[in-house]
Formats: structure tokens, C-alpha cells, sequence
């Protein structure tokens, strides 16, 4: 029988490096990163480690050396959203005088508005005690303790100033924090259509509510 001298073709090798998203570098950056993702398209119970791993294009095991539990990137995740959050407050009283506590009120009562509005499910997560320990997360609850502090602070000058009405600074510094925290809220959970608030009308509707509770507690 004849012996065939067709030289046998060899199999197609694979590419040795397949590009992925992810190389090297800060992996519990990324991480995060992806998790903030998929809670803004699917809210927070979109988030797992393992989907953020695909995301960011590693194995399922790889993120457990940053992330043991899905409650620990969460915090993380928190951490993350409130720095943000902190930092558009801040951004916001930088230009607002310190002689005038009512305007500073107002820049950061719409600071948290719009950024609530533009990162609901980011708010959801640093504002709920549903998806992470709070108890463990010393950081972010000292600075959002911090944060609550300087919105009664503000108002407490503009007391000391006499720029309020009310002799009442305690019911007014609540007063405050329930309608920013309300309205919100009411974001979140899809009241504004009810309400006859359009998508495209809730960022002036924030800004109208804000000057009328202004209007209501000044001093004129």
C-alpha cells in the first residue's frame, strides 16, 4: 500500500495572548469602577463580584484577594459613591461666600439634588442599610456623619446671623434635611410621574422647591 509523502497539516494554534480588558494595574479600582456600572444600568442588586470579574475581564477568583464577599465590594462601592458625592458638594460651596450661610445652604441643598437625581441607584446604596454593613464601614459613616453636620452647621449660622425666621433652629435643620432627602427619595422610588414631574422637569422642580423652603424660613 502506498504511503502518502502529503505532509499532514498541523492544527491551528491558538493566539498565546488574548487581549483583555484588563492587564495590569489597580484590579480593585477597576473593580469598583465595573460595580458602579452595573448598579447605575441595573441598581444595586445588578452588582456581583463576579460580574464586575467579567467585566473587568479577569478571572472569577481574581477579585476574592480584594473583594472576599459580595458585602465588601459593596462598601467599597459605597465608599466610592459617597466620595463623589462629597466632592460635588464641595465643588459647590467653593464659590458661595461664608457671609451668606442661606446661599451656602442652597448651593449644597442643590448640589445633593442634582447629584441624587443623576446617580440614583449610587444614592440608594450610600443612603439604604440594605446592601452593606454599616456598622463596619467606619469611613464612609464618618463622612456622611460629616456631611449631615455641615448642612446643621450651616443653618445654625445662618440662625446666629439672624437670617431665619423660625426660633426653632432644631425643626428647621430637620426640616431642611427632609426635603432633600424626600425629594430624593421620591426619585428613587417613582413617585415624580404621579406627581405630574416629568423627567426633564425634576432638576427645576428640585431648584423651586429648594428657594420655596428658603423663602419660607428667611428673614425679610
Amino acid at each position: 500500500m502506498p504511503v502518502s509523502t502529503k505532509p499532514k497539516r498541523r492544527p491551528a494554534s491558538r493566539p498565546k495572548d488574548q487581549p483583555k480588558p484588563y492587564h495590569h494595574g489597580d484590579l480593585r479600582r477597576v473593580l469598583i469602577e465595573a460595580a458602579l456600572q452595573l448598579a447605575a444600568e441595573g441598581g444595586a442588586e445588578a452588582v456581583s463580584v463576579r460580574e464586575a470579574a467579567r467585566r473587568a475581564g479577569v478571572s472569577p477568583g481574581a477579585p476574592f484577594r480584594h473583594f472576599p464577599s459580595r458585602d465588601a465590594l459593596m462598601t467599597a462601592v459605597a465608599g466610592e459613591a459617597q466620595q463623589r458625592f462629597r466632592a460635588e458638594i464641595s465643588a459647590a460651596l467653593a464659590d458661595v461666600p461664608d457671609s451668606d450661610p442661606l446661599a451656602r445652604f442652597r448651593a449644597l441643598g442643590l448640589a445633593y439634588l442634582r447629584w441624587a437625581m443623576r446617580n440614583p441607584a449610587h444614592f440608594e446604596i450610600i443612603s439604604s442599610g440594605r446592601y452593606f454593613a454599616h456598622d463596619k464601614a467606619t469611613d464612609l459613616s464618618r463622612d456622611n456623619a460629616e456631611l449631615i453636620d455641615l448642612a446643621e452647621r450651616t443653618l445654625a449660622d445662618a440662625f446666629a446671623r439672624g437670617q431665619l425666621r423660625s426660633g426653632d433652629l432644631k425643626r428647621v435643620q430637620l426640616a431642611g434635611r427632609a426635603l432633600v432627602y424626600g425629594f430624593a427619595r421620591m426619585n428613587i422610588d417613582g413617585h415624580f410621574p404621579r406627581w405630574g414631574i416629568a423627567a426633564d422637569e425634576a432638576g427645576p422642580t428640585a431648584e423651586a422647591i429648594l428657594d420655596l423652603f428658603i423663602d419660607g424660613i428667611a428673614r425679610r
